[in-house]
């Protein structure tokens, strides 16, 4: 098991060389910093504590200050522990974006976004009554159990607060890794708004084999096209050959000739205009 905290910025598209369009998610992931170690013999498991995003001391409890402290570091906004690791770490040890390759499969958990109070068709996902013929029954939740118990059932569906839940995504692939700008593209859509806490690991119930993708980026683009101007212009300047040469030289001493006529050409035609005279 393996895992990073980062930060969901968006989504976004990106094309493979083979033509594909995949929706990917940016996820912004800051080196963590491991600022607890538990073992079975302390704690009774093995588990890594992550921090990442630092937070200013005057607004950080003394016991967070001491508890980064200890680990070589700023207290941090978020802290999440990651069970059963693969490595082994110690305290102050950084976790950066190339945990994780391209074509990995990974489960991203992050908080959802809150909807507000809601009813039982949007929160629930139940079908609506008649809306005609008299019907006074259209989104209302229905009967509230049977007459017996005289008492509404545990578990019924009912309208009220929808969202603001942890919520996984299995089973996504990683689609791109950039260590130097922090960040990593994740196949499709995960939980939580902009901004928000997620937490990407290792798939639990993944089967499949890894499968990276080449995709195109605009920098492989910006020079395929440069290598293809440059080809173009040397294909279009002509070749200088030996009768290439000799026919501009040609053209220039004539063009020199009609431009700047000889003393001898002007006596003769001032000769002619005495005689005629």
């Amino acid at each position: 098991m393996k895992g990073i905290l980062g930060r969901k910025i968006g989504m976004t598209q990106v094309f493979t060389k083979e033509g594909k369009l995949i929706p990917v998610t940016v996820v912004e992931v800051e080196p963590n910093v491991v600022t607890q170690v538990k073992t079975v013999e302390t704690d009774g498991y093995n588990a890594i504590q992550l921090g990442v995003f630092d937070r200013k001391e005057k607004n950080a409890s003394k016991a967070s200050i001491g508890h980064a402290q200890k680990a070589g570091t700023n207290p941090k906004r978020f802290l999440k522990e990651i069970r059963d690791v693969d490595a082994t770490y110690t305290l102050g040890d950084k976790v950066s974006a190339d945990i994780f390759a391209v074509g990995d499969i990974v489960d991203v958990t992050g908080t959802n976004k809150g909807k507000g109070m809601q009813g039982v068709i949007k929160r629930h996902g139940q079908s609506r009554g008649p809306m005609a013929h008299g019907s006074r029954y259209h989104r209302r939740p229905g009967s509230m159990g049977t007459m017996r118990p005289m008492r509404v059932l545990k578990g019924k569906n009912l309208p009220g607060h929808m969202g603001v839940e942890t919520t996984t995504i299995q089973n996504l692939e990683i689609i791109e890794v950039n260590v130097n700008e922090n960040y990593i593209l994740v196949s499709g859509n995960i939980p939580g708004a902009k901004k928000s806490l997620v937490l990407i690991k290792s798939a639990v119930k993944n089967s499949r084999k890894p499968n990276p993708k080449e995709i195109i980026s605009y920098e492989t683009v910006v020079d395929e096209v440069v290598e293809e101007s440059a080809v173009e212009e040397a294909t279009e300047t002509p070749v200088e050959t030996a009768e290439n040469v000799e026919a501009t030289e040609t053209v220039e001493a004539t063009e020199d000739v009609v431009e700047n006529p000889t003393e001898e050409t002007t006596e003769e035609t001032e000769e002619n205009q005495e005689e005629s005279n």
